[in-house]
């Protein structure tokens, strides 16, 4: 498929009806076939990212894995960054924020500005994330993600294969229906290296600053972004047209 030719839903449509019974292994394979040397994993190191790591890696498959340094991650997502370089032998690319940009944020605002709206908590996350995943993303036709139904209301509703229009590509999610007792047994299992926060109660692992382990009776992503409402709580990645802001 030429990186020319302008991707449709009918497309993402039929990409959904062939793999949709097929597991994450599997679907892996099939995408890393159809969208050869035009696909990208992205990954935070967080329990389903190691899976899908561990699947592809594991597996040779052709698929790029690329990861986001916003420069404000955890000690302990350095360490698996490590530990799963030091286990697999592949190269994990790293695209960093614009250092202008960055600056200019840090100058005008203060190392600490997405505490005080909603709007300079985005504008935080455009510049150390959206914007670098642009980039990332550049010449790519499928963008496969760890997103799991279950993690959260937005992502409920997010079908296993999205066309994302404005990035001319489509996005895949291969855990979507995994429960997070699936993606346990699976880290357990083939012993793959994991974050060591999530046995501190982290489920969703994002820059220091903004993440807290969650607590009991709390939904899953209860620990990002904790002082926004709810229904705000996606940083910009996984909202089709965010990134355009």
């Amino acid at each position: 498929m030429s990186l020319t030719t302008t991707l449709t839903s009918d497309v993402a449509d039929e990409l959904a009806q062939k793999i949709v019974s097929q597991s994450a292994e599997k679907i892996l394979h099939s995408l890393a076939e159809r969208f050869a040397g035009s696909i990208a994993f992205s990954t935070s190191f967080g329990w389903e990212d190691q899976v899908l790591t561990h699947l592809i890696f594991s597996n040779n498959l052709p698929i790029r894995v690329f990861t986001l340094d916003t420069g404000r991650l955890f000690r302990e997502t350095y360490s698996v960054w490590n530990a799963t370089l030091e286990r697999y032998k592949k190269p994990i690319e790293t695209f960093f924020p614009q250092a202008q940009a960055t600056e200019r944020l840090l100058t005008d605002k203060g190392p600490f500005s997405f505490y005080e709206s909603v709007e300079n908590r985005k504008e935080c996350c455009f510049v150390r994330k959206v914007e670098p995943l642009d980039r990332a993303l550049e010449r790519m036709r499928c963008w496969v993600t760890g997103i799991r139904a279950e993690q959260s209301d937005n992502r409920s509703s997010m079908p296993l294969v999205e066309l994302d229009g404005a990035r001319n590509l489509v996005k895949v999610h291969p855990l979507h229906d995994w429960t997070l007792s699936d993606v346990q047994s699976f880290i357990r299992e083939y012993n793959v290296p994991y974050n060591p926060l999530h046995d501190q109660g982290f489920v969703s692992i994002g820059c220091a600053p903004c993440t807290r382990a969650v607590r009991e009776g709390e939904s899953f992503r209860a620990g990002r972004w904790w002082w926004e409402d709810t229904s705000k709580k996606e940083c910009g990645l996984h909202l089709i047209e965010a990134h355009s802001q």
